[in-house]
């Protein structure tokens, strides 16, 4: 009688010894990557990652009295109470009223996503109508390219002075539109200034963009969309705006991130107010102005905003991501 028991498969000879070879080939070779990149993570900590820890730390504690140009070091723990006086706008018995110091905080949060919203609707509009004239072939298309670098490579320094220059009361808007009025220091005068200097310095950036995706786009489904009948929008419609849409996605993303951080151009073009009610005063202009009060509402004030533009971008990458999956399943469809 012959017996037969089902065996599992034996490896060849050595396979072992390849594996563990081969383990410890991988193993070697991500320790000298670790090494090699370990400099780089170790600045990163110093630039970073102290600064952060520190503005935490100094956050939990009071606001110390400036002496002779130097603050003193009485100031002891505070607990929550710097963020609770941004946060729950502490003015006393009354109610808040505008410029005061407890709600500076949520007129600088109104102030800022005001900035953001309207510049960034205004940038993706004109950048995405840029980029589908530089797209077009013509004479000339090397040159008109280059010259729409230039407002994005000036300084922003630079262009809040120029359009500060500008907006002044007898500068060269107010003589173009025959009016008299107070560009760096009217309330919503100051706003427009702000916002028509960042939309001509940034609309650039996301045209050049949108326009990288544009390129990307094969000629041939124009091609074939053409042959079926399809007009010049239902091209834009369903073959452009779908294929360019990561591009302008990436785009919104970076110029949200960066109004939501504006500082130079508001505190350069309307030295950081604007006239009544701080008009200009975003939140990191308040960061800046609270430095002059003591570090630990300071500090408060920079986490909070930290955390607060952390936020808005979580929520985007994750709504740019879904965006994303269902315009690759539809594809697919």
């Amino acid at each position: 009688m012959t017996v037969t028991t089902d065996r599992p498969a034996t490896e060849p000879a050595g396979s072992k010894r390849r594996l563990t070879h081969r383990h410890r080939h991988t193993t070697g070779e991500g320790r000298a990557a670790l090494l090699l990149i370990s400099p780089t993570l170790l600045l990163l900590a110093l630039v970073i990652g102290y600064p952060v820890v520190a503005a935490l730390i100094t956050s939990f504690r009071q606001d110390q009295s400036l002496q002779n140009g130097f603050f003193n070091r009485g100031g002891g723990f505070a607990g929550f109470g710097n963020y609770t006086h941004w946060l729950l706008q502490r003015c006393g018995t009354a109610a808040c009223a505008p410029g005061t110091l407890g709600s500076e905080f949520w007129d600088a949060v109104t102030v800022t996503v005001l900035f953001t919203v309207i510049t960034v609707v205004l940038e993706m509009f004109l950048g995405t109508l840029m980029a589908l004239v530089m797209h077009r072939n013509f004479k000339g298309r090397s040159l008109l390219r280059a010259s729409v670098l230039v407002p994005w490579a000036i300084p922003t320094a630079v262009t809040a002075k120029l359009w500060y220059f500008m907006f002044a009361y007898d500068g060269i808007i107010n003589r173009l539109l025959g009016t008299h009025i107070l560009w760096t220091d009217g309330q919503w005068a100051s706003r427009f200034a702000v916002i028509i200097g960042d939309v001509w310095k940034t609309t650039p950036f996301v045209a050049l963009l949108v326009l990288a995706g544009l390129q990307i786009i094969p000629t041939e489904l124009y091609e074939a969309a053409r042959v079926d009948g399809a007009s010049a929008w239902h091209r834009f419609r369903y073959v452009t705006v779908p294929l360019v849409r990561p591009a302008l996605l990436v785009a919104t993303l970076f110029r949200v991130l960066d109004v939501l951080r504006i500082y130079d151009l508001p505190a350069i073009l309307t030295h950081g107010g604007g006239g009544a009610g701080h008009s200009t005063t975003t939140l990191s202009i308040l960061v800046i102005d609270q430095l002059e009060q003591g570090y630990g509402g300071a500090s408060a004030l920079s986490t909070i905003t930290f955390l607060f533009i952390f936020a808005v971008a979580l929520l985007m990458v994750k709504l740019f991501n879904t965006s994303v999956i269902r315009t690759q399943q539809s594809a697919v469809k």
